[in-house]
């Protein structure tokens, strides 16, 4: 029989899903195909619409070695399970004469821990509480939610958190799970051999295609201990969001609850002294953070240093001790001791990385309103961890509808440790960039309108002309607005004005779940969403209850980003434009991400709104019109206004 060509499998698993073969679609599952044939790399751009989860499931499923996929979103995750991947087997099976299987995985605190729900949470004197069942009344929420996770634990397959509905909140959940650093071993336990953190495991092991997160494949790749499958193939799906998840997983912080709860969990376990030293050092460094002010610390302040490696000294002399003493009189010691361990163990790791000083590292102090002040540390860049980690021994394939800014690939490139496209050495990973466009007619289905006219943005104060613009636009469009605030505070000033100002239901984030809110917002066409970044990522909501996308600003980093201001004074240090490589390119991925929002479908129409003049007038604002769709550009207010009016009355006359 001869082998099937890959035309005729995207053919079949296209029909399978229900969906239409699109040109751009065949162009990524050839381009994919290729570079998994030549163990090359490839960053390809695919517009909503392309249908790109398939066309690189399908390659990697016809070339038979294992493949993990990497997604950062739970929901596309889930549409991979439960939808795409389950057809496309089924589609292809006939064709490929085999039926190839597929797992998720996770990080294990995703997953119930047995031990945790029968034998409870280790005791803490302090808080003293637990049987946990007991203690949490069976009438208060956390008593309910408990009781739900024990019956749900006995008819449960997988033992995952996304799996039970409704969910549980995040302190019932830390009841009846545990972090990779407190898992006992699977030999060590009672329930090993039930563990659905292991079970979850051994699935990925016998799986051909491996469906993670980007954080699981970050702690794969930094920790060295491989928690993925051997794999020949590294799909990275939503690969903008890539570099963020990496330094998430690379930061690490210490604050005096984290200490103070780490001597409370060691102290049972190890000589008076040991305990008496780490609980001393707790209070110093307690001490240090009531006057700590929010901000980088380009050298480790005198007291700050004192106090960690304090810290550090008496976190390493509880860990010695820790090891080698036994207590019979504490209850399932094993359990309590992996706790209290990988609690030093965190305090050690912090406080030696910041005490060694390395030029690589960003330090700073946060303030939090709830949990006080405290001592952060991330890598000043990912780039070199992610071509030494990522792009050795296996072909990668990164893919987003946002991986081309300004133009060009080399941007997003260089921030995942990539030379410029083309640059040959030996060293070097070889790839290359393909924009396989959208199915949609962007310059016939939408506008992009700069409000040109309006005072720039300052950094604070009300911006009254701005709020008169939204108004207008938002009434010219009869609601149907999602607007994308770059600040929690101007999403809230700007849902009270209009709430004033409107008669119209205008819905805040933060005020129901995000789920709820999107149902409402589609739901209503003239409804408005009002929300901040986070949002501009997760809506999918096509049709007409979304004509209009407003952002009130370009969403530069702010200045005091410790973070992204010492990236950006690096680039200028070794002779780049750091405002272009480190702000504007920031600021690109969000607003494309954003104007991303306004077509989904082929039917839709509408407007984006930047309520930001620099966008029309700085020098980099063609560098950022260049990484939004190719909308028709307009800058007069008076053409938005009767372009809108007329989406609102075509949808109107269509009953929507």
């Amino acid at each position: 029989m001869t082998k099937p060509s890959l035309p005729e499998l995207l053919h079949a698993a296209v029909t399978a899903v229900g969906g239409t073969e699109r040109p751009g679609q065949a162009s990524m599952a050839e381009a994919v195909a290729e570079a998994v044939d030549d163990n090359s790399h490839l960053l390809v751009q695919a517009g909503t619409g392309t249908g790109k989860s398939l066309g690189y499931l399908v390659p990697a499923l016809a070339h038979g070695e294992r493949v993990v996929v990497a997604t950062a979103t739970l929901a596309l995750q889930r549409q991979l399970v439960e939808r795409d991947l389950p057809r496309t087997v089924d589609a292809l099976h006939p064709l490929l004469r085999r039926r190839p299987q597929f797992a998720m995985l996770k990080g294990r605190s995703n997953y119930l821990c047995l031990h945790r729900l029968h034998e409870g949470v280790p005791q803490e004197e302090e808080e003293g509480l637990f049987d946990q069942f007991e203690a949490a009344a069976p009438s208060s929420k956390l008593g309910q939610d408990l009781l739900r996770l024990r019956d749900w634990s006995d008819e449960t397959e997988t033992g995952d958190r996304d799996d039970l509905t409704p969910g549980v909140s995040d302190r019932a959940w830390a009841q009846v799970s545990v972090s990779s650093r407190e898992c006992l071993g699977a030999s060590k336990c009672a329930y090993g051999a039930e563990c659905f953190a292991e079970m979850a495991r051994e699935r990925a092991k016998l799986a051909d295609v491996v469906v993670t997160n980007h954080a699981l494949l970050a702690i794969d790749a930094i920790e060295g201990a491989p928690v993925l499958p051997q794999h020949e193939v590294l799909i990275v799906d939503e690969a903008h969001e890539l570099v963020s998840r990496v330094t998430g997983v690379a930061t690490g912080e210490l604050t005096p609850g984290q200490v103070n709860r780490a001597v409370r969990r060691a102290a049972k376990l190890v000589n008076e002294k040991a305990a008496d030293a780490l609980q001393t050092a707790g209070e110093g460094f307690e001490r240090v953070m009531e006057l700590a002010l929010p901000g980088r610390l380009e050298e480790t302040p005198e007291d700050l240093g004192y106090a960690l490696m304090a810290l550090r000294d008496a976190s390493r002399t509880v860990i010695t001790a820790l090891g080698s003493t036994r207590d019979k009189s504490v209850q399932d010691e094993d359990a309590v001791r992996k706790q209290a361990m990988a609690s030093v163990e965190t305090i050690h790791g912090v406080a030696e990385r910041i005490t060694q000083g390395s030029e690589y590292d960003v330090v700073w102090y946060e303030r939090h309103d709830r949990f006080g002040a405290s001592v952060r540390v991330a890598p000043l860049s990912v780039s070199g961890l992610l071509r030494e980690k990522l792009f050795a021994e296996r072909s990668v394939v990164l893919t987003s509808a946002t991986l081309k800014l300004g133009g060009d690939f080399n941007g997003v490139g260089a921030s995942l440790g990539l030379a410029p496209e083309g640059t040959a050495g030996d060293d070097l990973p070889q790839w290359k960039g393909l924009d396989v466009g959208s199915p949609f007619d962007y310059p016939k289905q939408g506008i992009l309108y700069v409000a040109k006219h309006l005072a720039t943005p300052g950094r604070e104060g009300s911006r009254t002309d701005m709020l008169d613009e939204l108004t207008e636009l938002v009434e010219a469009a009869g609601g149907r607005t999602l607007g994308l605030f770059s600040s929690m505070r101007a999403a809230q000033a700007a849902a009270e004005e209009l709430r004033g100002r409107l008669d119209k239901p205008i819905l805040l984030q933060g005020e129901e779940t995000l789920g709820e809110l999107i149902k409402n917002f589609a739901a209503d066409p003239e409804t408005c969403l009002f929300g901040t970044l986070s949002l501009w990522q997760g809506v999918d909501v096509p049709g007409a209850s979304c004509q209009l996308v407003i952002m009130d600003r370009i969403p530069f980093p702010r200045p005091d980003d410790p973070l992204m201001s010492a990236r950006q004074k690096a680039v200028e240090e070794a002779g780049g434009n750091g405002f272009m490589a480190v702000a504007a390119t920031h600021a690109a991925l969000l607003m494309a991400q954003g104007a991303g929002r306004l077509v989904r479908a082929t039917g839709d129409k509408g407007v984006v709104a930047v309520l930001d003049p620099r966008l029309a007038n700085a020098r980099y604002g063609s560098y950022l019109r260049a990484s939004l769709p190719d909308f028709w550009y307009t800058t007069d207010r008076n053409q938005a206004r009767r372009s809108l009016a007329a989406i609102d009355a075509a949808a109107k006359a269509d009953g929507r």
